[in-house]
């Protein structure tokens, strides 16, 4: 496996240090490591171990440079054949994002830190999995930054036990004169200022402590260590502390070391020193904050005190180093917790299995919103897919409508819904929308919906393949574009088309319907309330089309007289449709002195699946319930008129479909003043057709 890791620089710090621990294992076990960065001290060590080092200026945050390494990964990233980017840091991160988007390869993220939620820091949380260090890390991401639960890897950070040898106990106990030291940054946040006030009450009743900060400031923030120079020499501390600087070599400055502080006041994501010292038979007290409490359990394997509190800290430091039997027991406890859960050994393997989760998991987006029609058409595509990628996880844009219809499948994993499709208009919508897409990382986009919208909100997801119909419709969005999008076809052969780049070769049926039983009660009890028999010829009639379609509708007077008609045959007739369709349900009642039972606004989707189901034929024009008939495998009569039924519609042995094939049909209009195609259809050719197929 070739791992590519980018990092601004590879100078001292715990990134750095954990970038260079991972690819010396990498290599070690070997994999192909190549680091990306500036530069710095570690590159030595690094080349060493046998890495690839390529130097480039990803540390800096102007926007054209930002821009022009894009470019310069996506060229490493083809000459190193690369399988997994591991980006560790915000700036490089965003290069790296898009530099593996457009190669097509895995991007992952290591969160280090407890990020502000800048749009700068929304990358970390891009991956295709978000590798975090402890407990804390993964909740701010989670909370703050919108990932996925199921995207989060925890993976602690290791320490390099031959790099760290354990020293033995007898070894501590003939100590004299205790060092204590406090190792990192010298930062407000890491609380050297009360460690210094602890000092100072220790030294009092053990006179034979030195302290050693070890670590010097920022060089933006030189004044802070002067600061705390000051208060030492306030403090009347000189002889006891020492600022020691910068060190080259921690491991064997902690062996010189009887106990490390990390007096903490800030939100520490993890906390590589107290790893280190308990790695090498060094007890540690730190402060109850952050990660550091994933990694001590208290009065086990170290001491945890409040932080800001340097008198509990003074308490603790004292007890620590007077009573041998705590501080033996903290030692052993704390080298044997590194064994067990903090060893390179432990995040190599951990994270070596997190890069081969990205390459072998397939996250695929479907976007298909409406009409429900269509949604139903494409549970075939939905299985195929399922069938082709069996581990992949499905994502399917789609109306509420549409998600409680499809859950009842097993063929997506995850529903994104947006309840006003007319908001997508506005930035601010397609933004949201767009953002919740990003972070799912997708290797594929499928465009179902072949739309202007549709084919923006594939490009936003970023996904590297998006497939998409060619069309006028802003399809320069999409990167394998298919033609063929206004050809004459069957629906399920117009999708196939689009299935075909996967290595799709054939789309079976869609698996029946699940009806529960409870929503079989529920349909049964609306027919006895409208005093059904069991053993009556039942026929339903979806009363109206859609809003938006006003074409699509048949005539209500013809429908009325279909119905009395369809009664003088000794046949039932029910009525179908939404709240909206109540009015044209009354109007239809109205003329018809058969008074068909009316059942419109009264279910849901399911629920108007169940009412099919016991109808012995179905009569609709081009809409939803067309499908679910064909669906539920009920016999129909299906009326077209400003759409093509070859475009629309399986062929079926049990279904009639009565188009008048005018000059001006099929027109696609939504709007019609004449309205001939659906006119000229009249009662008796459809009563003819219900009576045909109900003697079959």
């Amino acid at each position: 496996m070739n791992i590519l890791q980018v990092v601004p620089e590879l100078n001292t710090g715990g990134v750095e240090t954990g970038t260079l621990d991972l690819a010396k294992e990498l290599t070690r076990h070997g994999h192909k490591a190549i680091v990306i960065s500036n530069g710095g001290r570690l590159v030595k060590e690094l080349t060493a171990s046998g890495a690839i080092h390529h130097k480039l200026p990803v540390h800096e945050k102007n926007p054209i440079t930002i821009i022009s390494m894009v470019r310069k990964i996506s060229d490493i990233i083809k000459e190193e054949d690369i399988d997994i980017v591991h980006a560790r840091s915000r700036v490089p991160a965003i290069s790296s994002f898009f530099a593996a988007k457009a190669s097509r390869v895995p991007f992952i993220t290591t969160c280090h830190g407890h990020y502000s939620a800048h749009i700068f820091s929304r990358v970390m949380g891009w991956g295709k999995f978000v590798i975090v260090s402890g407990n804390v890390v993964a909740r701010h991401m989670i909370k703050n930054f919108k990932v996925p639960r199921q995207r989060i890897r925890l993976v602690p950070r290791g320490v390099d036990l031959e790099k760290f040898p354990f020293e033995s106990k007898q070894q501590k106990d003939n100590k004299k004169e205790f060092a204590i030291g406090v190792i990192g940054r010298i930062t407000p946040i890491k609380g050297h200022v009360y460690f210094i006030r602890a000092m100072s009450k220790v030294v009092r009743l053990m006179p034979n402590v030195k302290a050693f900060i070890i670590g010097d400031a920022p060089a933006s923030k030189p004044k802070y260590r002067q600061e705390l120079e000051v208060l030492v020499r306030r403090l009347s501390l000189s002889r006891y502390i020492s600022f020691q600087g910068r060190c080259d070599d921690i491991p064997k400055r902690i062996t010189k070391l009887d106990l490390v502080v990390m007096p903490s006041v800030g939100e520490e994501t993890f906390g590589r020193s107290i790893i280190e010292a308990q790695a090498t038979g060094v007890p540690v007290i730190a402060s109850r904050i952050g990660g550091i409490i994933d990694i001590i359990k208290d009065g086990d394997s170290g001491i945890l005190v409040p932080p800001k509190d340097w008198n509990a800290l003074s308490d603790s430091i004292i007890r620590v180093l007077k009573d041998r039997n705590l501080r033996n027991r903290l030692i052993q406890n704390g080298r044997r917790n590194v064994e067990k859960n903090f060893s390179l050994e432990q995040m190599y393997k951990k994270t070596l299995k997190v890069y081969n989760e990205a390459l072998s998991l397939f996250r695929v987006l479907i976007i298909k919103w409406s009409a429900l029609g269509d949604i139903i058409l494409s549970l075939p595509a939905l299985k195929a897919l399922r069938d082709k990628f069996p581990k992949a996880e499905v994502t399917l844009l789609t109306s509420s409508a549409g998600r409680e219809l499809l859950s009842r499948y097993g063929y997506v994993d995850e529903f994104m819904i947006f309840q006003n499709r007319e908001g997508l208009d506005g930035i601010k919508e397609i933004l949201e929308i767009s953002s919740e897409l990003k972070r799912s990382s997708f290797n594929v986009s499928l465009d179902l919906q072949n739309n202007k919208k549709s084919h923006l909100l594939s490009f936003l997801s970023l996904a590297p393949r998006r497939i998409g119909y060619r069309s006028r419709k802003l399809d320069f969005f999409l990167n394998e574009r298919i033609d063929g999008a206004r050809e004459k076809m069957p629906p399920l052969k117009h999708q196939f088309r689009l299935l075909k780049p996967l290595g799709i070769e054939s789309i079976p049926k869609a698996l029946p319907l699940a009806i529960s039983d409870q929503e079989r009660v529920y349909a049964e009890s609306l027919l006895t309330e409208g005093w059904v028999a069991k053993n009556q010829i039942l026929v339903g009639i979806n009363c109206s089309a859609s809003q938006r379609w006003e074409t699509k509708a048949w005539p209500i007077e013809k429908a009325a007289k279909l119905c009395d008609l369809l009664a003088q045959k000794r046949i039932r007739v029910l009525i179908t449709g939404t709240k909206e369709d109540r009015p044209t349900a009354k109007r239809l009642q109205m003329l018809s002195r058969s008074k068909p039972l009316d059942l419109t606004g009264k279910t849901n989707i399911i629920q108007l699946a169940a009412i099919i189901k016991r109808c012995n034929l179905f009569v609709t024009s081009d809409s939803a319930p067309l499908h679910l008939a064909a669906l539920l495998g009920v016999p129909f009569v299906t009326l077209f008129g400003p759409t093509d039924p070859k475009r629309h519609i399986e062929a079926c042995q049990m279904c009639r479909i009565i188009y008048k094939r005018l000059k001006c049909a099929p027109c696609y209009k939504s709007r019609c003043s004449t309205k001939k195609c659906m006119e000229k259809i009249t009662p008796e050719e459809v009563k003819t057709a219900v009576v045909e197929l109900l003697k079959k």
